[in-house]
């Protein structure tokens, strides 16, 4: 098994949860992205997405695209507002959609591990796309979007992710499409 590591979150409270959560940055085209943002200020898509705020057709990759994420992260940092915890932490994520849940842990993960090949990759991804993602973790200074990696089976993992859903959850969101996020 790699090794995982703790980390201190950048987070929202749990009262502006709900409106900072947002659907991948990949997963809509900006036109989508502008309506499900539209008439929220906290929703993380003005952060991730930041051409939605800068007027139809924008340059997603440009320097002035870059330059608003920073200035929505900065915003979104004091408005929702975002908090650092106090102590590296791993998390325990829960998604529930219908009757589908699944569980994982969120944690941090080699580097060198990722490039000796030690974590298995499952795509090859498109330099544009890194390249894009790298520039706006620069920017803003944070690692914004998750990267999912799989474990075989573990009956220690499997006792402890029982233990910690079973208590109190700092999150709990429905999200309008009906899935159930727990943190």
């Amino acid at each position: 098994m790699s090794a995982i590591y703790p980390f201190a979150a950048l987070r929202p409270t749990p009262k502006s949860a709900a409106a900072v959560a947002s659907v991948p940055y990949d997963v809509v085209n900006a036109d989508e992205a502008r309506a499900l943002a539209s008439g929220n200020p906290l929703s993380f898509l003005h952060v991730s997405r930041p051409e939605i705020d800068m007027g139809a057709g924008a340059d997603p990759h440009s320097d002035a695209a870059y330059q608003q994420a920073t200035r929505a992260f900065a915003a979104l940092t004091s408005d929702a507002p975002l908090v650092v915890e106090d102590t590296p932490s791993f998390y325990v994520y829960r998604l529930t959609m219908g009757a589908h849940v699944q569980a994982g842990v969120a944690a941090c993960y080699s580097i060198d591990e990722y490039d000796n090949d030690l974590i298995k990759k499952h795509e090859k991804t498109r330099p544009d796309k890194e390249d894009d993602r790298t520039r706006h973790m620069m920017a803003i200074g944070a690692q914004t979007g998750p990267v999912f990696l799989t474990y075989h089976a573990s009956k220690a993992v499997d006792a402890v992710v029982g233990r910690v859903v079973g208590g109190a959850r700092l999150f709990d969101i429905t999200a309008p499409d009906g899935v159930r996020h727990e943190v």
